[in-house]
């Protein structure tokens, strides 16, 4: 009687997961002859978030333009996801793929409940026809009690966004991109105007966020980007001054020159 060797046993490998969400590499980009972004790079990782600081003029807002399209760059990559290239796509096709963008000022449907306006940010067909025949089933219904849980707006659901607080909208289009299912959020000044409570919640509500996608917070407010715990990156006349955590920035001579110390 002979021995049977059994066959080797294969196992499947889960899916890669992707090294960066963000990816930029010596991008610069001019206007009329004043370089906005000089050599320009910086890396973000999935589920990490990261702060961006540096004096007015420092690029900031332009390294947002450049990653959602609004604004192309003269140089330099720009990769979303590990491989995709966002230099080759409009602002649409960026959107689509997944980046979602919030501004400094709130803009919400005041004249619409707090549960209709994510309704109406929900990922949905957009045609004339799937928006006039468009109800909720039970996967829309808990999508959007999940994001009202994160965004602190459950008992407010039912009232009309303009009775809510400057803070409270902020919140509430921050929900109005999850709707979206982004993989990345950029974030811009979310906590000017607001009260220092609610500047502590936000700071809460975003370290949510961030354990399941990628979240870039451009912010001015020291103690507030302390309160995110997170990296800190400092940019000064489009390039980067310092990275590491907020003490280890502060604490650079460079950044205390060119910005704190101002």
């Amino acid at each position: 009687m002979t021995d049977e060797t059994a066959p080797p046993v294969t196992t499947v490998d889960a899916a890669p997961q992707a090294r960066t969400m963000l990816y930029l590499n010596g991008v610069s980009v001019s206007f009329d002859g004043f370089r906005a972004l000089n050599n320009l790079s910086i890396i973000v990782h999935p589920a990490e978030m990261l702060a961006i600081i540096g004096p007015n003029g420092a690029g900031k807002t332009t390294m947002m333009d450049i990653i959602t399209g609004k604004t192309r760059a003269d140089a330099g990559e720009v990769l979303f996801d590990d491989t995709i290239d966002l230099r080759k796509l409009d602002e649409a096709k960026i959107a689509n793929l997944g980046i979602g963008r919030k501004f400094q000022k709130p803009t919400v449907f005041e004249s619409q409940t707090v549960w209709d306006n994510l309704l109406l940010a929900l990922k949905k067909p957009r045609g004339v026809f799937p928006t006039l025949f468009y109800g909720a089933d039970n996967d829309d219904v808990t999508r959007i009690d999940d994001i009202l849980r994160i965004i602190r707006l459950s008992a407010r659901k039912g009232e009309l966004a303009a009775g809510l607080s400057h803070g409270q909208k902020q919140w509430l289009e921050i929900g109005m991109l999850l709707a979206q299912d982004p993989k990345l959020l950029l974030v811009d000044e979310p906590v000017a105007g607001m009260t220092d409570a609610e500047t502590v919640e936000t700071a809460k509500l975003l370290k949510d966020i961030a354990t399941t996608r990628s979240v870039v917070v451009v912010e001015h407010d020291m103690s507030f980007v302390r309160e995110l715990g997170c990296r800190v990156t400092c940019l000064a006349e489009g390039t980067v001054l310092a990275e590491g955590t907020l003490d280890q920035v502060s604490a650079n001579p460079v950044v205390i020159e060119r910005y704190l110390g101002r």
